[in-house]
């Protein structure tokens, strides 16, 4: 046990299979980080799968159900590394059911467009969500098949 603190984040695509719009999520708290962007998610709970919390997660804070794709691979098996007391591991998500909506934790809802990675870069980020931005870009340039991982969750 190494006491890290588990995060889960989704990378909400238009479409797994041709990814061309990123959901992303204004923080509004705390207050050192309100009015940034990031993926969408939130903690782990003990006793609780990674792809499980991340299917919670999307409920909870934006009332859609979503198909899990592939993960986005990270340096370290814990994810990406937030803080030195947490890490996220990040899958990519395709919308099942629902219109996403603001409910917990954030003000507003975006839609980017991956075709202008200068424009996605541009976006006020959480400094931590940074590095995991420019991967994402690099995989979708790359067209690494964003397809697999944990379906859907009701």
């Amino acid at each position: 046990m190494t006491g890290l603190i588990n995060v889960v984040g989704g990378a909400v695509v238009d479409s797994l299979a041709e990814p061309s719009m990123l959901l992303v999520a204004r923080r509004t708290a705390p207050p050192q980080f309100a009015g940034m962007w990031e993926f969408p998610g939130g903690k782990v709970e003990p006793g609780e799968a990674a792809e499980d919390a991340l299917h919670r997660e999307l409920r909870e804070e934006l009332g859609v159900l979503v198909r899990l794709g592939a993960e986005l691979p990270a340096e370290a098996p814990t994810g990406w590394p937030l803080n030195e007391k947490a890490a996220m591991r990040v899958w990519f998500a395709e919308l099942a059911e629902g219109v996403p909506r603001p409910l917990e934790d954030h003000d507003e809802l975006r839609w980017l467009d991956l075709r202008r990675p200068d424009e996605v870069l541009g976006l006020a980020w959480i400094p931590a969500d940074f590095p995991i931005v420019e991967a994402l870009l690099a995989a979708v340039r790359a067209k690494v098949p964003l397809g697999g991982g944990a379906g859907l969750t009701f």
